[in-house]
């Protein structure tokens, strides 16, 4: 399975939401991110960077902007806000079947934007790190129908 992760510029929460996924390790799946307006080849925030550090995720970053082959490698596009999410189906129609937000497609019953750490604290970054962290592993148990790695 592909995962594709899309925020504003690819600095902040797509990147954390990419390595907390990659750091699960879970067999045969692809996860990549992209910002509709990220700069290419910049490099994920200071404070991510130091939140990930801080809870053992070790990850290599280079920001990109969502193109369109990788809307097309895509299984499944997970946005971080509602706004992204209709920016993509707007400029890929394509990505209709599989283009959710990260919340809407784990949890439903919640408001569908993952906050924006983006020049906050290292304080504001730790709490949109736990936020991803909860739906990531809400994620996990959906797409690997509630197994855990340990578990084949």
């Amino acid at each position: 399975m592909n995962i594709y992760f899309v925020c504003t510029g690819n600095t902040c929460r797509s990147p954390m939401a990419e390595a907390i996924l990659k750091s699960k390790n879970i067999e045969g799946l692809q996860v990549k991110s992209a910002g509709i307006y990220a700069l290419e080849g910049g490099e994920i925030s200071e404070n991510a960077n130091a939140v990930l550090e801080q809870n053992q995720i070790q990850f290599e970053h280079v920001t990109a902007q969502v193109k369109k082959e990788d809307i097309e490698w895509a299984d499944l596009i997970l946005t971080m806000t509602l706004a992204h999410k209709n920016m993509i189906l707007h400029t890929f129609p394509n990505g209709q079947n599989k283009t959710f937000t990260l919340k809407e497609f784990v949890a439903p019953y919640s408001s569908k934007d993952v906050s924006d750490p983006f020049g906050g604290d290292i304080y504001t970054y730790k709490q949109t790190f736990l936020e991803l962290k909860k739906l990531i592993d809400e994620l996990q148990l959906k797409i690997t129908g509630g197994r855990t790695n340990n578990e084949k």
